[in-house]
């Protein structure tokens, strides 16, 4: 029977954009499916305990951009420490995943594929254009999906906020979390330990 990763993510978060490409790949491997959930990172730090990058300590700021730098190296990609457009507002961004999967269509390809671009391309997820734009360069027909996105704007985001309940309910603090059979693994660093709980 096929196993389940209930993903938490938010297309703010370099590392849910830094293991998109690997969960899918451990997920193809393993026969297991991958339930894609948008959250509100901001709600969810402000009810688990957590604080905003920007009220972090000067050490753990410093410390993630090395971490970041650190990563991009093992992972073979280059991402910018710091988006001109960080943190943008991922509203529309999520709702086209969320529109996307309620269509049956690849919504961790797609998160991926966002992500790529506010911390590769260095475009803003906050402005339409950006965002039609990079779910073309993902394949997708954007007009067809900016307008899903739109007509059930207030389903969507009542459905990220869902999502952001059922990951604080998981014990989620961060993200992006991972979950197989109610054990959650927080960091994409923990993917392997993902890829066990499959197997």
């Amino acid at each position: 029977m096929s196993k389940t990763v209930t993903y938490y993510l938010s297309l703010n978060s370099p590392w849910s954009f830094l293991g998109g490409a690997r969960l899918a790949a451990l997920a193809d491997r393993q026969g297991a499916t991958v339930d894609v959930r948008p959250l509100d990172v901001m709600r969810l730090f402000k009810e688990s305990g957590g604080q905003p990058l920007s009220q972090r300590p000067k050490a753990r700021q410093d410390y993630r951009l090395w971490e970041i730098q650190r990563w991009s190296r093992r992972l073979g990609t280059t991402i910018r420490s710091h988006p001109d457009a960080f943190p943008c507002d991922e509203r529309l961004a999520a709702a086209c995943v969320l529109a996307l999967k309620a269509n049956g269509g690849d919504a961790l390809g797609l998160a991926t594929a966002l992500g790529g671009a506010l911390w590769v391309d260095n475009r803003d997820l906050g402005q339409r254009a950006e965002v039609a734009a990079a779910v073309r360069a993902a394949g997708h027909d954007a007009d067809a999906l900016l307008t899903r996105a739109d007509d059930r704007a207030e389903q969507w985001e009542a459905q990220r906020q869902a999502n952001t309940d059922a990951a604080l309910g998981a014990g989620a603090f961060g993200v992006p979390t991972y979950v197989v059979d109610g054990e959650p693994f927080w960091g994409q660093d923990r993917l392997d330990f993902v890829e066990d709980a499959l197997s």
